[in-house]
């Protein structure tokens, strides 16, 4: 570990660096999910089962929703959620340039074309008046991110929903403790979709959830989440005996098993305790890193609750006298883990050449994707790793040569 601030008489090159690689997203597991775990496996029932129908009623119980459908990734709930709206070929959906591939690719696993609009530069979520201006007649759906568990405009973007008709699905991947004047992200649209990947705020190890209003959207992500099955495997081999199944669609292996849903249950027992953690290691960085030449996270806004899933800092080569990759360099060789949420998606050759978008077509998304930096922001962190990141931040600022960061800069 490091020693602490450095004295007097020391020298940056003798301060004491890690012993161990603080890893990006580790999360906090605890004894319970463990055991929940080999009890699973002991059950001899490893697959979708009574643990994750629990798991589906907590979650929706928590984020007082009426009906919630566990599945294998928030990747897979996206899929199914815009397959379920009825979107397909010849449709557009609007979504943010600043998020995980996976946003735009359900998309377009879905048959529809993605229609990006640029961000706010404050909240880096979704702005709704270039959502506004990107809506066309073949608009049939919005799909928010509330990106680092920051709520969008929600007042904003339901108009919009209402007035040309639209089918609203939020991606919640970073926002399951998010609320926006009093109600839960994911409640707002006909679709919420969560992630549990091992990064984020709960985890089941891979994992994600579809909140809806409707019982019949609800049954239909079920039957298409595993083969267009008519019963699952719980239903099937129970121990009232076996019953015969139909295959009503033609559905995906996108189920979540009982081996996941053990852990996520005793994960979500702790939720509130984990927010607090992290929302207190947030405020230490805020406090912190407050005299450095960088751009911090805005406060959350008034009437929200910030998820605080991802810490962000915005590395300006012009203020800072190093770019954003020579910055990432520096953390990691001081042996803390970063992320990056996210180069825009344009920026991707994929979708270059799908769609022929350029960068500079967003300009705001285009400026957070190139210099933002993520800092480890989970509750497993201890005060003392806490301090050290914080440490690797002012080290790395200040002992990089200009001349060395200014090589890697994107052109």
């Amino acid at each position: 570990m490091y020693g602490g601030a450095m004295s007097h008489t020391q020298s940056a090159a003798a301060v004491r660096t890690k012993d161990r690689f603080l890893v990006f997203g580790a999360p906090a597991i605890e004894d319970a999910e463990i055991q929940e775990v080999l009890a699973t496996m002991r059950s001899g029932w490893l697959g979708t089962g009574p643990k994750t129908a629990r798991f589906e009623v907590e979650m929706a119980r928590y984020k007082q929703s009426p009906h919630a459908v566990a599945l294998n990734s928030c990747t897979a709930a996206l899929h199914l959620a815009l397959l379920a709206a009825g979107v397909g070929p010849g449709d557009e959906v609007i979504t943010t340039p600043l998020t995980f591939c996976a946003t735009v690719n359900a998309i377009v696993h879905a048959g529809a074309t993605p229609v990006l609009a640029d961000i706010d530069p404050v909240t880096y979520n979704i702005d709704p008046a270039a959502v506004e201006r990107a809506i066309t007649p073949r608009t049939k759906a919005l799909l928010p991110v509330h990106y680092a568990g920051r709520p969008c405009n929600m007042d904003a973007l339901c108009e919009l929903a209402r007035r040309f008709e639209l089918t609203l699905i939020e991606d919640c991947a970073h926002a399951i403790e998010t609320r926006y004047h009093g109600r839960a992200a994911g409640t707002f649209g006909e679709f919420g979709c969560l992630s549990f990947y091992v990064t984020k705020n709960i985890v089941t190890g891979e994992g994600g959830m579809v909140l809806t209003r409707n019982e019949s959207d609800a049954a239909r992500i079920k039957v298409l989440g595993l083969h267009g099955m008519s019963k699952d495997a719980w239903k099937r081999f129970g121990d009232d005996g076996y019953k015969h199944y139909q295959v009503v669609d033609a559905g995906f292996k996108y189920n979540m098993m009982d081996l996941q849903a053990a852990i996520g249950l005793h994960q979500l027992e702790r939720i509130e305790r984990y927010w607090l953690r992290r929302r207190a290691i947030w405020q230490r960085y805020d406090e912190a890193l407050a005299n450095l030449p960088v751009e911090r996270p805005a406060p959350p806004e008034a009437n929200t609750r910030h998820a605080f899933h991802l810490y962000t800092l915005l590395i300006d080569a012009a203020r800072t006298g190093i770019t954003r990759d020579a910055f990432l360099d520096a953390m990691t060789k001081h042996h803390i883990g970063v992320g990056v949420h996210y180069l825009s998606v344009p920026e991707h050759p994929f979708y270059q050449g799908r769609f022929g978008w350029a960068p500079e077509q967003w300009p705001n998304a285009m400026r957070v994707g190139r210099q933002t930096v993520s800092l480890p922001l989970s509750a497993r962190l201890t005060d003392e790793d806490v301090g050290d990141v914080i440490e690797a931040v002012r080290r790395s600022l200040r002992t990089v040569p200009r001349g060395m960061a200014l090589a890697s800069e994107i052109a």
